[in-house]
């Protein structure tokens, strides 16, 4: 199998792609091993570059919900191609001058774009990453994907819902979660006959 057939192949259910890059974080630099965050939830999401212009939107976004994350033991990582010395720019600009200014989370440097091919969200003619969104648990498997395209930014509200049915499901197996899922929602017993319960008290 090439190495392009084993990126088509990344889907929910398997290993996220380990990776180890330069991220910035609190104005510095460091070290970010995708596999040292075992034991917790990660939500990874890409954007295509610095200094655009959806992209602080989503970015700050995250930023500001950090809270909601960090109580669900969930680290958040952004992740782009442009050079960690661009993401500390950019993190060193404040918002109202197009920046991000500091951030609650690191945000990854994928120069070389191999993370962003690894996760099959890398547009090669463009060179930069689509908007794609992983979320990843506490035994580093994809639980979760999407990926839009360049124009449209994501729902960090939605994220959180996603990650926190993720979540359900994982400590109590007998239960699904149907459409719109929030915490303290009905569940479903995902068996032909248990499940008319659900369907009787809706």
């Amino acid at each position: 199998m090439s190495q392009h057939e084993a990126h088509e192949c990344l889907r929910v259910g398997q290993p996220a792609p380990d990776f180890t890059a330069t991220a910035v974080f609190d104005q510095e630099f460091s070290e970010v091993q995708l596999s040292n965050y075992r034991g917790k939830y990660v939500v990874i999401f890409f954007y295509p570059l610095d200094f655009t212009f959806v992209c602080p939107t989503e970015i700050t976004a995250f930023s500001d919900r950090y809270d909601a994350f960090k109580v669900l033991n969930t680290e958040v990582l952004g992740i782009s191609v442009d050079s960690e010395f661009s993401h500390l720019a950019w993190t060193q600009t404040d918002r109202k001058s197009g920046g991000v200014g500091d951030l609650n989370y690191p945000l990854v440097s994928d120069i070389k774009k191999e993370i962003s091919s690894a996760y099959n969200v890398l547009d090669p003619e463009a060179g930069i990453a689509l908007r794609g969104l992983f979320i990843i648990d506490k035994e580093g498997i994809i639980q979760h994907a999407t990926i839009n395209n360049l124009a449209f930014g994501r729902n960090v509200d939605e994220t959180l819902r996603t990650l926190q049915a993720i979540q359900h499901v994982q400590a109590n197996p007998d239960e699904v979660c149907p459409a719109g899922w929030q915490p303290g929602d009905k569940t479903m017993n995902p068996d032909p006959v248990k499940s008319k319960a659900y369907f009787e008290s809706v």
